[in-house]
């Protein structure tokens, strides 16, 4: 079977790397290592198919020196035995492991000592986020370098270097043939390639049109790993589109959680917005919300995104509040220093001196409720935001009572 044209692809020097210039330009971090003959252990993180492995490859290659690749979850705890004898034996081995982030204990107490002795560096790769998921012990050992997305005219430049081999000569692609494989492939240049390469030999002509790459595949790649970043990127992005009243921002990245398929994370990210967010200047939206979720979840997709719809887009026009969290946030702060005082005796279980408001007029009457070391603690501002500032107008009126002898 011949390689995929991925593969075959691959960098053989850090100048044929395609994008990061930022660790790679001239006078930049990486570059400047390999031209000193230099190598620490590092890990280079960032989204699929931008050039983890075609960066650790092309250095190694670069510098001649000896080097196994392997992968932190199908290699076992032998493989990594072999690679750290063959260290000992060449007096120094560059080990490129791949999913770092799922390096079990037995490997890193295995590679630990040699990281710390310099017998082995390490080049390891991961999409997620190595200051949460990577451990500390391996994370203090190493340099770490985030890759950044590939831009379209990246992209570009790899498709249009990739029509030039002898692998596919005589497919002939037009400008918007390219553009749109790059478009479709969401900052992932291996999967650029491969949608390239299914395009060249399954086109009943050798020439290959906008409308023949969409009919290959119409449904641009997004970056959903439940485990890692891109995922949570994207959780976060739909809340602060809200919280920040852009809704068509807020509606793009609905519809791009939609295509991710997991629609309990959008509910629950949706139930907490209503309260964090809109909170009292909205209140309604709470329970509008939870009928939006009952309502998909009868439907399911495709239809379940209606609902949705309806609810974000009044969730990300309607006026906002943070003055509940910000009062919950304040007194737990509050009880989380401690010597918070004793509950005043008139208000305990069973007091006789308690006086029932609803036996005076308006319902109120004074006396005091908070203990005597916090009597004058205020935690609630309420802002004056849609509904908000009729409970700014209550709680002023209700202070006025408590002040007036």
């Amino acid at each position: 079977m011949n390689k995929p044209l991925a593969l075959m692809l691959a960098p053989n020097s850090i100048d044929e790397v395609i994008g990061q210039k930022h660790l790679l330009g001239k006078g930049k971090i990486l570059r400047n290592l390999v031209e000193k003959k230099k190598l620490f252990s590092m890990i280079l993180y960032g989204k699929p198919g931008i050039g983890k492995t075609s960066i650790a490859l092309a250095m190694v290659k670069d510098l001649g020196v000896r080097y196994r690749l392997l992968n932190a979850t199908m290699n076992n705890k032998k493989d990594f035995d072999i690679v750290v004898e063959e260290a000992k034996m060449y007096d120094g081995m560059v080990l490129i492991m791949d999913e770092i982030h799922r390096l079990n204990k037995d490997k890193q107490d295995l590679l630990l000592p040699c990281l710390e002795s310099g017998l082995i560096t390490l080049i390891g790769m991961t999409t997620a986020n190595p200051y949460h998921a990577i451990n500390p012990a391996i994370r203090s050992r190493c340099q770490l370098f985030e890759l950044k997305d590939l831009e379209t005219k990246d992209l570009l430049e790899g498709l249009e270097k990739a029509v030039k081999t002898t692998y596919l000569e005589g497919a002939n692609f037009t400008k918007e043939a390219l553009v749109t494989i790059a478009n479709l492939s969401g900052n992932d240049l291996r999967f650029a390639y491969n949608l390239l390469e299914i395009c060249a030999f399954a086109s009943p002509t050798k020439k290959i049109s906008k409308e023949f790459v969409l009919e290959v595949n119409h449904r641009p790649v997004f970056f959903h790993d439940k485990d890692g970043d891109g995922y949570y990127d994207c959780l976060s992005a739909f809340q602060k589109s809200i919280r920040g009243s852009d809704v068509d921002a807020a509606l793009h990245y609905l519809a791009r959680l939609l295509e991710g398929g997991d629609l309990e994370s959008i509910f629950r990210r949706m139930s907490v917005i209503a309260y964090e967010d809109i909170g009292l200047a909205n209140p309604g939206m709470g329970p509008k919300v939870m009928a939006a979720i009952e309502a998909a979840k009868l439907l399911g997709m495709p239809e379940a995104r209606i609902p949705l719809s309806s609810v974000v887009i009044e969730l990300a026009l309607s006026p906002k509040s943070n003055s509940a969290i910000m009062a919950i946030d304040k007194a737990m702060e509050t009880i989380e220093k401690g010597n918070v005082g004793s509950i005043p005796r008139h208000i305990r279980n069973g007091s006789p001196d308690y006086q029932y408001p609803h036996n005076f007029k308006g319902a109120f009457v004074k006396q005091q409720y908070l203990p005597d070391l916090l009597k004058n603690q205020k935690y609630y501002t309420p802002k004056e935001l849609g509904y908000e500032q009729n409970l700014k107008q209550i709680k002023e009126n209700l202070d006025h009572l408590k002040n007036t002898p």
